[in-house]
């Protein structure tokens, strides 16, 4: 049907934060996401299905199409780039920070410096903008090890509490990037089948708005 829509979803944390807002907005999962190996779910919208990906995969599925909407971390939005995408909402959930870090009590290199991460477009842009040279070692986890075990001098992750820095070692040093999750949309869906997303967007936004103004001051 033409005007039904896919909106991809992250795994993990994200998902169990977003399905409260899509509820807000009037759609549901239909089957129990936990006991379901799918991908592809339908939900009480008839029109409206979710897919589950990899927070990565995101920004490409709404950017080709394969998705209209889409939810992920501004951190992989950030990396991504967001060719072809629009930002409507900042859903506020899922806060954090991007963040280097390295050996505690130590300083950076003041010359040449190797930067382990998963962010590799970002960190580079990163330490660009800083003025500094930076060779980027990419990881895709575990990059606490890599001051550890001297394969790099800091690292460029996302910071929570900070625990897993301090159980390794290791402090924060700089902030890039306050991060929070943010709802995308295809630019193309945003044109041909803005009567029935536009909707999906207000309420999801009026749900932000109402969780922010009961948070306390």
């Amino acid at each position: 049907m033409t005007d039904s829509i896919t909106i991809a979803l992250s795994k993990g944390r994200i998902l169990e934060e977003t399905l409260p807002l899509l509820k807000e907005a009037g759609i549901e999962l239909v089957d129990d996401i936990k006991k379901s190996r799918k991908l592809v779910f339908p939900t009480t919208d008839p029109n409206v299905r979710i897919l589950i990906i990899r927070a990565t995969d995101v920004p490409t599925y709404v950017q080709y199409g394969g998705a209209d909407l889409g939810v992920t971390g501004k951190d992989v939005l950030m990396e991504h780039g967001g060719d072809g995408l629009y930002e409507p909402l900042d859903l506020n959930i899922s806060r954090c920070r991007l963040m280097t870090a390295g050996p505690k009590g130590q300083e950076a290199p003041q010359g040449r410096v190797r930067v382990a991460t998963k962010f590799v477009n970002l960190a580079r842009r990163y330490y660009a903008a800083q003025g500094r040279q930076a060779d980027i070692i990419k990881l895709y986890g575990a990059m606490e090890l890599a001051p550890i075990l001297g394969l790099a001098d800091e690292i460029v992750d996302i910071v929570d509490t900070g625990n897993t820095l301090k159980a390794n070692g290791l402090e924060p040093r700089e902030l890039i990037e306050h991060i929070s999750t943010r709802l995308v949309a295809n630019r193309a869906s945003m044109k041909m089948k803005h009567d029935r997303l536009q909707p999906i967007i207000e309420k999801m936004g009026a749900a932000v708005a109402r969780r922010k103004n009961a948070e306390p001051a």
